[in-house]
C-alpha cells in the first residue's frame, strides 16, 4: 500500500494544497490500488478514466488558484445506490443492471461541486436490505482484514475499499445500521446523520422514514 493511500482526506487535501503531489498523482495511486484488489469486490463499477479526467481538471482548477472546494482533488468512492449521470447505478440488484441515470443525486452532485474525483460506485447489499454485504446479485465484498469475513453491511462496498486504501473516503447509506456496522466491522469511521440534515434526492430509497446518506472515512 502506497503511503498516499493511507492518508486521510484532510491529510491528502493538505498535500495537494501545499504542492506535495498532484491529483493525477494521488489518483493514479488509488486507481492502481484498485485494480491490484479486486478480490476484494468491492466495486460495482469502475470509472477509472472518469477519475483520471477529473483529477486534471482539478489540478487544472489549483493552478489557477481557483479550487472547486474543499474536496477538489480528493479520490473517493460513491455507494451503488446514489444515481451517477451517465453512469451505472444498480444497487447491486439485476433489477437494475443497465441502468444509467440521467441525473444526479444531490449527495454525490455535491461532492463533485466540490471537485472530488470519483473512482467508481461500490458494491453493497441488494438494494440495501442486509448488514453482511452478502446478497448482491454481483457477488460478496470480501473484508480487506480478513477475507473470509463480512465487511457488514449495506455499505460493504465502501467500506472495504477505504479500509484497503482504494478511496480517501465513501459514501454510505443507513436506515438500521448500513454505514455503522460497516464501519465497525472495517475499523473505520462511519456517521448516520440526523434525519434530514443530508438530501435523499437521487438516493434509491429502502426505508424514506429511515434512510439516510453518511460517510465513511
Amino acid at each position: 500500500m502506497s503511503e498516499l493511500t493511507k492518508l486521510t482526506i484532510a491529510e491528502a487535501r493538505d498535500g495537494l494544497v501545499n504542492r506535495k503531489f498532484s491529483s493525477v498523482e494521488l489518483t493514479d495511486v488509488h486507481i492502481r490500488a484498485v485494480e491490484a484488489a479486486r478480490d476484494l469486490n468491492a466495486f460495482v463499477t469502475e470509472t477509472l478514466d472518469l477519475a483520471i479526467e477529473r483529477a486534471k481538471a482539478s489540478d487544472d482548477r489549483r493552478a489557477k488558484s481557483k479550487p472547486a472546494g474543499g474536496m477538489d482533488g480528493i479520490p473517493i468512492a460513491v455507494k451503488d445506490l446514489f444515481c451517477t449521470e451517465g453512469v451505472l447505478t444498480t444497487a447491486s440488484s439485476h433489477i437494475l443492471d443497465g441502468f444509467i441515470p440521467p441525473y444526479e443525486s444531490t449527495v454525490s452532485q455535491n461532492l463533485r461541486d466540490a471537485g472530488s474525483v470519483m473512482l467508481g460506485k461500490t458494491n453493497m447489499d441488494e438494494f440495501a436490505m442486509g448488514s453482511s454485504n452478502e446478497t448482491s446479485y454481483f457477488g460478496e465484498v470480501k473484508n480487506p482484514w480478513k477475507k473470509d469475513y463480512v465487511p457488514g453491511g449495506s455499505s460493504g462496498g465502501s467500506a472495504a475499499c477505504v479500509s484497503a486504501g482504494l478511496a480517501s473516503g465513501a459514501t454510505g447509506t443507513d436506515t438500521g445500521g448500513s454505514i455503522r456496522q460497516p464501519a465497525a466491522l472495517c475499523g473505520l469511521t462511519g456517521i448516520k446523520p440526523t434525519y434530514g440534515r443530508v438530501s435523499r434526492y437521487g438516493m434509491i430509497a429502502f426505508a424514506s422514514s429511515l434512510d439516510q446518506g453518511g460517510v465513511l472515512t
